[in-house]
């Protein structure tokens, strides 16, 4: 398994976080299993080998996109590659989806979309361009050219409500939501109501979701316990952690953390 980032340009970093690449060996007796989870930012991707194709609740297997777009989501979900795989993609922030794509962000909440859907002829042109290149840092430079050029077409944004957005991130979602409306001069119906406009989620639930994903971070560290981990990420208990990860991976903490669980290969 190869998973590793690519840092973007200066000139789309406030909008793109980072670049991935995600690549493996699987076959129909040995398939490769993957678990998304909830998450506060959007991803773009690309596969330029074999898919990973959706699995249902019902553990059937859905058919995915060769390009599209994994909106901010609240959800987990499973995806099964039955073939050697290659991916490519852009992990960007939720704001990102009005500048990027001319919708409002929370059209692709909780969505998996695929390219041509969004752009039309456009999303096609970019997916073959993406697949045939050599390598993926040719990729990085396609894409980064397609993001940048939106940049400079597309509507400006409201920068205190971006400022916030990377604020709660950046505070792993533990500040409370009242205090950050007035950290930003809004009151507290006015930065929901923008929030959600460029951030797909209520402020409550980013924050949630942003707390539950720094909780991540703590992958591998043997050296924490559980209530550790709860208490580090803003956690006023561990059975609040516990539901919160259990709704947002599918997980009990324990299980993930064992380093056992479904999916986690790519983490390794």
């Amino acid at each position: 398994m190869n998973f590793y980032t690519i840092q973007p340009p200066p000139a789309i970093a406030e909008y793109v976080k980072f670049f991935w690449v995600l690549e493996g060996e699987a076959s129909v007796k040995k398939p490769f299993i993957h678990r998304s989870m909830a998450d506060n930012c959007a991803e773009i991707a690309f596969h330029y080998k074999d898919r990973l194709d959706k699995i249902t609740v019902e553990e059937n297997i859905e058919t995915t996109f060769s390009s599209g777009i994994h909106g901010q989501t609240q959800k987990f979900r499973r995806f099964i590659a039955q073939g050697n795989f290659g991916m490519f993609g852009a992990y960007i922030y939720p704001f990102a989806i009005p500048k990027f794509f001319s919708i409002p962000c929370a059209e692709l909440s909780n969505q998996l979309t695929d390219l041509e859907s969004v752009l039309g002829k456009e999303g096609k042109v970019l997916e073959n361009k993406i697949i045939i290149s050599n390598d993926n840092f040719q990729r990085v430079k396609i894409l980064s050219d397609f993001f940048d050029n939106k940049l400079i077409k597309n509507q400006q944004c409201r920068h205190d409500i971006l400022s916030s957005i990377h604020y709660i991130i950046k505070t792993k979602g533990t500040k409370n939501i009242q205090k950050v409306a007035k950290e930003f001069c809004l009151s507290t119906r006015q930065f929901e109501r923008r929030f959600k406009e460029y951030s797909g989620f209520s402020p409550k639930l980013f924050s949630r979701i942003t707390r539950f994903q720094s909780s991540l971070e703590a992958y591998g560290n043997k050296e924490k316990s559980l209530t550790h981990i709860a208490y580090d990420c803003g956690y006023y208990d561990q059975s609040h952690f516990i539901n919160d990860f259990k709704e947002f991976s599918g997980y009990h903490p324990s299980q993930y953390f064992s380093g056992q669980a479904e999916g986690t290969a790519w983490k390794s």
